[in-house]
């Protein structure tokens, strides 16, 4: 996964001047956490530096025989700053909540879930083309925990491709 992310970084650094802003934009994150590794993306910015982004995910697990999936829902405000003078091209901060749920015919693994998370990373449109990407990490401490299973704290860092409109 770290060498995707850089390799993502570096294509984003390479293109930076065909760049341009967008509005809206809805796509595919792929994240790495306890509660979601694929999900569908949203972003729309409320201001020309605010934007929200709301992602729904999921992430199905098998440990030993025991089965069980994640279900996720999470939004984040971010604060988009220029990178330079590169049109197109924002690192962004910001922070947000995310609520899951576990499925499972195990008690110890399914429950309700619910953490707050910082979110930090950089954003990317593509100038000639309707497509946005992002990078981000979102470090996420579950202030109601599912399960037995769940320890509390969860790294969570994504790519994310999106159709702009």
């Amino acid at each position: 996964m770290k060498k995707f992310t850089l390799l993502f970084v570096g294509v984003l650094f390479a293109a930076a001047s065909f760049a341009q802003d967008y509005k809206n934009s809805i796509g595919i994150r792929l994240g790495e956490s306890y509660y979601d590794v694929i999900g569908a993306a949203f972003k729309t910015f409320i201001s020309q530096p605010a934007a929200l982004e709301f992602d729904l995910g999921i992430r199905p697990r098998s440990v030993a025989g025991v089965k069980w999936t994640n279900l996720s829902f999470s939004g984040a405000y971010q604060h988009h700053f220029p990178i330079g003078n590169i049109d197109g091209f924002k690192w962004f901060v910001g922070g947000g909540a995310v609520l899951a749920n576990t499925f499972s015919d195990e008690d110890y693994y399914k429950g309700f879930s619910a953490g707050l998370f910082p979110t930090g990373g950089v954003d990317y449109k593509l100038k000639n083309a309707p497509f946005a990407f992002s990078a981000d990490v979102r470090p996420t401490i579950h202030v109601v925990k599912a399960s037995g299973y769940y320890d509390g704290f969860y790294f969570n860092g994504g790519v994310t491709a999106r159709y702009t409109f």
